[in-house]
């Protein structure tokens, strides 16, 4: 199972231009989970993955980290790397 969680803030312009280019890439790949986080309402959360700065995406297969990047990356990118871990 694949699942990519974003790891963003209200106050955080990048992560405004990143959300729309995931919700695309979302619509390209069905059988993935995505998952919003915002680190301000959930710090425990973002600190367990050791966020240190936003937007950041982090790829998890079957439970663990496969994959993770920081900054607005352009869809073509994003589905590259989703589809290596399919």
């Amino acid at each position: 199972m694949l699942k990519v969680i974003k790891f963003s803030a209200t106050w955080c312009g990048p992560c405004k231009a990143l959300a729309p280019v995931l919700n695309e890439v979302k619509g390209e790949h069905p059988g993935v989970t995505f998952e919003d986080v915002d680190v301000d309402q959930n710090r425990d959360y973002a600190t367990q993955f050791g966020i240190s700065s936003v937007p950041t995406v982090i790829v998890m297969k079957n439970g663990s980290e496969v994959h993770r990047f920081s900054g607005v990356k352009p869809k073509n990118v994003i589905n590259s790397i989703i589809n290596q871990y399919k």
